[in-house]
């Protein structure tokens, strides 16, 4: 069978000529930003965890909202940089941090079921939160991300490396003056946010992947941050955009491409590591 039968790229190209095709594209290109700003920081600083937990109590937030009437979008991004506020503080010890995410999490999850069985529906209205809504993506979703990568460009270029100093060897940083408590925190709030925007495009299930995996396969095979930096840009765009593109012609679900793209890159990254290990 040739791949023809699996993918057919004439269709591909016809589709990228329809307007919600494109922002598709293009949302899951700016996510590959938001990965690549974020996710060496979030590796260095074992915050997979944290991004999972925050993509989950999003899905809170928006449940709030739907039980109230309110907006399913700006309730997941007030639920998911809530989130990030209480973990930032709760997990300023990193021997805390686990419990207090476990903690947290178990209770935005068990508001979330209370609020779903008391409002008929509601389970449905957040599907798409769960596993990701890119045909739904319009114009202000768009620009949406875009202010939130361009935001978060910023803070990562003016307090990036401090950040990177106090996560590698704390005790120098405080020695140094680095505000690393407020930094923490503030990183923390970051990251729930952009968790929030990533959720529009591969679901609070499967953020995770997109976040956190094109920076640790980059950290395997490289130690230099600017070079880790890119490598997990090229790693979060192809499976991103790769991911979006492929499953066009099939029509197969985006978010599965796009994990299984992060997994097999990580996995090539593992064994490459591996094996030059073993040979030097």
């Amino acid at each position: 069978m040739s791949s023809a039968d699996f993918f057919d790229w004439g269709l591909t190209m016809e589709l990228l000529d329809y307007g919600p095709t494109r922002r598709a594209v293009l949302a899951a290109a700016v996510l590959g930003l938001l990965s690549a700003a974020l996710g060496p920081l979030i590796v260095r600083r074992r915050m997979s965890f944290a991004v999972h937990a925050t993509s989950e109590l999003a899905v809170t937030g928006a449940a709030v909202a739907l039980f109230f009437g309110a907006s399913v979008q700006a309730g997941s991004m007030l639920g998911a940089i809530a989130a990030g506020l209480v973990f930032g503080i709760l997990g300023l010890r990193a021997a805390d941090r686990d419990i207090a995410y476990a903690v947290v999490l178990s209770f935005g999850l068990g508001v979330s079921v209370l609020l779903l069985n008391l409002r008929e529906g509601a389970a449905t209205n957040l599907s798409a939160l769960l596993t990701g809504g890119l045909a739904s993506v319009g114009e202000d979703d768009l620009w949406l991300m875009a202010a939130t990568v361009a935001v978060v460009c910023l803070v990562v270029a003016w307090a990036g490396r401090p950040l990177w100093f106090a996560s590698v060897d704390p005790a120098a940083a405080a020695a140094k003056g680095v505000p690393a408590r407020f930094l923490a925190v503030g990183f923390t709030v970051l990251v729930a946010a952009a968790a929030a925007i990533g959720m529009q495009v591969v679901g609070a299930l499967l953020v995770l992947a997109l976040m956190v995996a094109p920076a640790a396969s980059a950290a395997r095979l490289t130690s230099s941050r600017r070079l880790g930096a890119l490598l997990t840009l090229v790693f979060a765009q192809a499976a991103a955009v790769g991911g979006v593109l492929l499953s066009l012609a099939p029509s197969w679900p985006p978010s599965a491409l796009i994990t299984a793209i992060c997994f097999f890159v990580y996995v090539g990254a593992r064994a490459a590591d591996h094996f030059r290990s073993r040979r030097f």
